[in-house]
């Protein structure tokens, strides 16, 4: 009888709920769900539906849906991309949707991308299909309400509610309270090295539903197409499909729970974890100790080069790090800055053949971006020194581009500036560069210039994050 009400059940799913139908009906517009669904129980409880029904749901495949239009990205190794997914799903999701009630649904290998990393190295990642993504997308959202709210407080990445900004505030209170010692351990290469079968096993103790779990599995062993091979995946999770940050946190929560078991003061922002002590001592013995259970209850390797024990002021978390005053300031890391002046020196390159409206728009995306997320530095100076600096980089580009001493002469007379030092700047042998830092390019090419032309000012935009927070 129980078994009977289940296929009942599945059936009224399978007719309402098909995403076929609703990509059909739809015009571009989806209705998202207002949080996460609730916790499923497994389908050994008894209950009308399993955790792979509930995923199947309207509501959340198209909560999905519209995630992975949002996202957009690039194609899989299909070559569907974001505009011929609807009418893929409108042709295909009824099939999908069988072959995964069924349990026979097999995912298509990822393709795999290199990201140069700022240390030299590069970053591997992994480019499902874009239905891939959007079943990914389904389970990782029933899959969180389940494991998310007995994750660690202070685990802060991929996680709803939690961001960057508040594992760095965590952190910068840490070293007010006195736990000048920090711990800065770094995961060799996590999401290449996680083991399937340990991973599996922290799954297991929530999830029931053998189809999501072997669906799962599915998706860990899906393999990579490199140069025209695939190749099965033994271990790792691939970097770039939205059910990779869910599975990375179920594996590192056992990490996060060793830590609070021993009382330490921590934050860990996915594979970035940082552990404050008051003593170097103490800091050399916890690093020891985590290294152990890292390496032995995980399988997971610390990177011993990039792990130390060191102040904070000394590391960087997150593209941030902090100042050594007993009262503690968030100031850019160096590397971070870095960064920054290598984007905005790619921006202005002179290589760059494009007008200098064109220029600017592009500029604007990146400093208003790149301010959203550094707002949070307490060191108004060094933004000051940069904004200086990106306008010292476009006076030169004006420079670069008028060439001749007459056009030089005839442009800065045309912005105001007299002709005696029109004739000088023209007439110097100094290179761009030094000439872009003259004061008589700094009176011709001034802050109301700047403001005219629509560059938008870091300054301005670190003042008004400032007062609305």
């Amino acid at each position: 009888m129980t078994s009977s009400r289940k296929e009942q059940g599945q059936q009224k799913t399978l007719s309402r709920g098909s995403l076929q139908e609703e990509v059909v009906n739809t015009q571009g517009t989806v209705r998202a769900q207002s949080s996460y669904p609730a916790q499923v129980r497994s389908d050994t409880c008894g209950t009308e539906y399993t955790l792979l029904d509930e995923m199947l749901k309207l509501d959340n495949m198209m909560a999905a849906l519209k995630r992975v239009e949002q996202n957009k990205g690039a194609a899989g190794v299909d070559e569907v991309d974001v505009k011929s997914l609807r009418p893929y799903l409108k042709e295909h999701w009824f099939r999908i949707r069988e072959e995964l009630l069924e349990g026979t649904y097999k995912p298509q290998p990822v393709r795999r991308v290199e990201i140069p990393k700022s240390d030299g190295g590069v970053r591997l990642l992994g480019i499902p299909t874009l239905v891939d993504r959007l079943i990914q997308q389904g389970l990782a959202q029933v899959l969180t309400p389940i494991f998310d709210p007995n994750f660690s407080n202070s685990s802060y990445g991929f996680r709803p509610n939690r961001s960057t900004h508040q594992a760095v505030k965590q952190a910068k209170q840490y070293i007010e309270d006195g736990y000048r010692h920090v711990v800065d351990l770094d995961l060799e290469k996590f999401f290449d090295r996680v083991n399937h079968d340990i991973l599996m096993a922290r799954v297991t103790r929530k999830v029931k539903d053998k189809r999501v779990l072997k669906l799962i599995r599915a998706y860990l062993n899906a393999g990579v197409m490199a140069n025209g091979v695939c190749v099965r995946s033994e271990q790792g999770v691939p970097q770039g499909g939205p059910l990779s940050p869910i599975l990375s946190n179920i594996i590192l929560d056992d990490l996060d729970k060793e830590l609070e078991r021993r009382g330490h003061r921590f934050v860990r922002y996915a594979d970035d974890c940082n552990i404050y002590v008051k003593t170097v001592r103490a800091g050399q013995r916890v690093m020891e100790g985590v290294k152990r259970f890292v390496e032995d209850e995980l399988k997971l390797k610390v990177n011993e080069q990039k792990s130390a024990v060191d102040r904070p002021w000394k590391r960087k978390f997150l593209g941030f790090s902090f100042t050594p005053e007993r009262k503690t300031r968030t100031r850019i890391a160096p590397k971070a800055r870095a960064k920054f002046e290598d984007k905005v020196r790619e921006l202005t390159s002179r290589s760059r053949s494009m007008s200098m409206a064109k220029r600017i728009d592009q500029l604007n995306v990146y400093l208003r971006g790149w301010m959203g997320y550094f707002r949070l530095a307490d060191t108004r100076s060094v933004i000051e020194s940069l904004d200086q600096w990106t306008r010292r980089r476009l006076r030169m580009c004006y420079l670069k581009q008028w060439k001749k001493p007459k056009s030089v002469y005839r442009n800065l007379v045309k912005l105001g500036l007299s002709a005696d030092f029109a004739r000088r700047i023209s007439g110097s042998g100094k290179g761009y560069w030094r000439l872009s830092n003259t004061p008589q390019m700094n009176k011709a090419l001034g802050l109301a210039f700047w403001a005219n032309q629509g560059l938008l000012s870091l300054v301005h935009l670190y003042d008004k994050h400032r007062s609305v927070s």
